[in-house]
């Protein structure tokens, strides 16, 4: 099985065709059933060789297929501060793109 360990969104993912990762949002306003290509692969490993980028390998990508797009579940958050009324509450949903792996080259 060959596996590669991409960078997209500030993070790392290990994958292997057929995998499916949720992914930060991407900003090219991809929808479900677009193709997307991940061109910063760090290493490739075919089952005999590894590949090592420094930090990328040039000319690997990865190609998948978007299957969802949507958001997380709620985060809270909250500052709060004893014995001075300072209470502040806040929420936050995380965009996030469901991507299945199709080609690793």
């Amino acid at each position: 099985m060959e596996v590669a360990v991409i960078k997209t969104g500030g993070k790392q993912y290990v994958v292997q065709k057929g995998d499916t990762i949720f992914v930060e949002k991407l900003p090219e306003g991809l929808k479900a059933g677009d193709s997307v290509t991940f061109s910063d692969v760090l290493l490739v490993d075919n089952g005999s060789d590894t590949t090592i980028g420094t930090p990328f390998i040039n000319g690997a990508k990865v190609t998948g297929t978007i299957e969802r797009e949507g958001r997380a579940k709620k985060v809270d958050v909250v500052k709060y501060k004893p014995k001075s009324r300072y209470f502040k509450r806040r929420g936050h949903r995380q965009a996030y793109l469901k991507v299945k792996i199709n080609e690793i080259s």
